[in-house]
């Protein structure tokens, strides 16, 4: 039995084509500089939000700078540790306190992402600046992280924020917003993102969109040939809509019984996932390349807000056609009918029109797929990381420029 939802649908917001962050000439030397990011906390499993951040220290280190990743293991309001009263907070109680034991004697294997060796990580108990290095410059990497490095002194760098939602799902909203709002250079990762930016009143918002790997996320099997398989990603986080897209599928069997449905995620199973769901618990990337994205027709994405999401590209890397909400980032890459099927948020019956559409139509997916695909291929890291490279350089030097 899914758990009842009391929500209402929203329309999505009218999309023009993206502008990204320019250089506005061609590619420069910038002179090495030292940079650090503050990272939310201990990573201890795949998350995209770290992937970004690791990759741009990949490419930032070959291009001759060096990179700090600050990991402290306590901020305050970090979600990591929310309490509460009854049994269920005694439960989380000890299970944050196992938590914190790990925390103090071991440190994060990151076996899930390639690390260049020249990356330092620091494991550190919090993000006060005796922490921190001295830098030519700091980044904030999420809501939470943002005061810390606003009240770091100026030896520590230049101040930056790497914005990659509107992490209010995770902190009250007047927090979040107070966040955007502070006299820190912004960078967002898709347009939605720097409205929303707009919206709030905040200057100096660059836009540079997250970027895939492609040597990593590509088709191995034939697009045309594939079964009648549908890929998700789940997380019971409300916000990524996993009922939703359950619903649509649901919707859709009705038509088509023999419908696969495979869904990979962080967390344990949840009792509630129907029976017909194949559900796989921190795949291995390749096995995600390989055998959930190349293996399916369609990727399905439900999600309420994305600041961009990256499941939704690499599964478009891998050729899969796309039936997803309106949520925010992806319409940057993805436009509805010419690379993609899109509906509103928090709408599953609409959702599992567009997916019975890509199911029913193969020449409609193939083709949408292939358009969305060519659209992907514009993301990459080498053009991003020098995206990010130059707005730091200019930022640094007084100039600044934001789109």
């Amino acid at each position: 039995m899914l758990p009842e939802l009391d929500i209402a649908p929203r329309d999505p917001e009218d999309v023009s084509p993206p502008e990204f962050y320019s250089d506005q000439g061609p590619r420069r030397e910038i002179a090495p500089m030292k940079i650090t990011f503050l990272m939310p906390g201990y990573v201890w499993g795949p998350s995209g939000g770290a992937r970004v951040i690791y990759e741009y220290a990949n490419q930032l280190v070959s291009r001759g700078h060096q990179v700090t990743l600050v990991h402290p293991r306590r901020c305050e309001n970090s979600p990591n540790a929310p309490f509460q009263f009854g049994v269920m907070g005694i439960l989380r109680g000890a299970r944050n306190t196992q938590f914190k034991l790990r925390e103090m004697f071991t440190k994060p294997p990151i076996s899930w992402q390639r690390l260049d060796a020249r990356v330092h990580l620091e494991y550190v108990p919090s993000p006060d600046s005796r922490h921190i290095p001295d830098a030519d410059a700091v980044f904030a990497t999420a809501w939470y992280t943002a005061a810390p490095v606003l009240d770091l002194p100026p030896a520590k760098g230049h101040k930056f924020y790497l914005i990659q939602g509107y992490e209010t799902w995770m902190g009250s909203k007047p927090l979040v917003d107070e966040t955007w709002r502070f006299p820190l250079h912004k960078i967002v990762v898709s347009q939605w993102l720097r409205r929303l930016g707009s919206d709030l009143g905040c200057g100096d918002i660059a836009c540079v969109p997250n970027a895939i790997d492609h040597a990593r996320y590509k088709i191995t099997r034939a697009v045309a040939g594939r079964r009648k398989q549908v890929a998700m990603m789940f997380s019971s986080v409300p916000l990524k809509g996993a009922i939703d897209g359950i619903r649509a599928l649901e919707i859709a069997r009705h038509r088509h019984p023999d419908l696969q449905a495979v869904f990979f995620g962080a967390g344990r199973r949840q009792s509630w996932l129907p029976r017909w769901v194949r559900y796989y618990r921190n795949p291995s990337q390749d096995f995600i390349v390989n055998e959930i994205y190349n293996g399916s027709q369609v990727f399905v994405s439900p999600s309420w807000e994305e600041g961009f999401s990256l499941p939704v590209a690499e599964a478009v890397a891998c050729g899969c056609a796309i039936a997803s909400t309106a949520s925010g980032g992806v319409r940057d890459y993805i436009q509805d009918g010419v690379s993609g099927l899109l509906s509103q948020p928090k709408d599953p019956a609409a959702l599992a029109d567009n997916l019975r559409l890509l199911l029913e139509n193969d020449g409609l997916r193939l083709k949408l797929a292939d358009a969305a695909r060519a659209s992907v291929n514009r993301l990459t890291w080498d053009s991003s990381a020098a995206l990010l490279e130059v707005f730091v350089a200019d930022n640094m030097n007084g100039i600044s420029r934001s789109s």
